[in-house]
């Protein structure tokens, strides 16, 4: 796929391709201010975690442009730009983790002017990308292995090129088997409420010639049953030291699903998924979006007016319901808490 998160040093601006108007329409939604990369995280312009903490590095580069060198107090300002987009979505872990790494690099040298530390940042903001992609394709490498031998995949959410720098975590290991010719093929469920797989996993693979079947998100237990499903692979918005993993709203039905009918379940995620400082699950801050993503079709409401609704944006898969995480270190196997700790030591 072509890059969908691009950065004009002419026109100091980020253009993200905007994923809300995907699959019958290609716009760029264009960046200018750190509000307007606010607005692009929280309402879905960009979204997957690799790509949220990219689009956030570029925020940092961005946020400095619109402050004064001469005023006294321009740190201070700088230091709320990036608290703010540190906080505008509280589950994926890259965001906070591509701002940290961007206000060390910041620490390491406090006497930088606002010019110089823009080019810095812009720098490093490139090889956050690069490094992204990098990480992508060595994980696709490493569950090749996995999926072996196993035709049909099917997969939820959108873990493929838009979701990341450019290449893609599960569909990643999924572009790896294609290029190593692989016969394979993958159901994409249409993941309610915002339809990420059926709009943009099956765009994704359509475009690169991967076959792909949209599913009901409700057919996956008769699929599973009926034989159809070899694997179920996912990607990951948070993975703690445990293991346990966050990621869209319905990934843990399918695991409970998969274990039952003796399916495995992979999560593949890069090591800026990995928070080793989070002990469990259970303190994984899960978002609540808003209602009318759920009441709503577009600008249709397809519920009974005033009738209160559920929109947690992700949920948790408790570790034991995992069967291998992948990562481009390698395949981890459980239990993982030793593994994740040396992933992240080495990151």
């Amino acid at each position: 796929m072509k890059r969908h998160i691009k950065y004009s040093e002419s026109e100091q601006a980020l253009f993200l391709l905007d994923q809300r108007s995907l699959p019958h329409k290609e716009s760029w939604f264009v960046c200018r201010r750190v509000k307007d990369v606010i607005y692009g995280l929280q309402k879905m312009v960009v979204r997957g975690a690799p790509a949220i903490g990219i689009t956030a590095a570029y925020g940092c580069a961005l946020a400095t442009l619109s402050l004064d060198a001469e005023e006294p107090d321009w740190q201070e300002q700088l230091e709320e730009k990036l608290y703010r987009m540190a906080n505008a979505r509280p589950t994926a872990v890259n965001l906070s983790y591509v701002v940290e790494r961007m206000h060390e690099a910041w620490e390491a040298d406090p006497e930088i002017g606002l010019e110089d530390l823009h080019w810095m940042w812009l720098r490093l903001a490139k090889e956050i990308h690069s490094e992204d992609i990098a990480s992508n394709k060595a994980l696709g490498k490493h569950g090749l292995e996995l999926i072996r031998g196993k035709r049909t995949i099917m997969t939820h959410c959108n873990a493929g090129a838009l979701a990341t720098g450019g290449y893609g975590t599960a569909l990643g290991v999924v572009r790896a088997a294609k290029s190593a010719g692989l016969d394979i093929q993958v159901i994409a469920n249409e993941t309610r409420p915002f339809f990420q797989g059926a709009r943009l996993t099956a765009y994704e693979l359509q475009q690169d010639g991967i076959p792909v079947r949209v599913a009901c998100d409700n057919a996956a237990a008769l699929l599973m049953k009926k034989g159809i499903v070899d694997a179920v692979l996912v990607g990951a918005d948070r993975i703690v030291a445990n293991g346990d993993t966050a990621n869209k709203i319905g990934t843990y039905n399918l695991a409970l699903l998969a274990r039952q009918h003796g399916i495995p379940f992979y999560v593949a995620a890069p090591s800026s998924t990995f928070d080793a400082e989070t002990p469990s699950g259970e303190s994984i801050p899960i978002e609540s979006r808003p209602e009318f993503e759920v009441t709503h079709i577009k600008d249709h409401q397809i519920t009974p007016p005033g009738v209160p609704v559920y929109n947690y944006a992700f949920d948790v898969t408790p570790n034991d319901l995992i069967d291998r995480i992948i990562c481009e270190q390698g395949v981890l196997s459980p239990p993982f808490g030793e593994d994740i700790a040396k992933v992240v030591a080495e990151r």
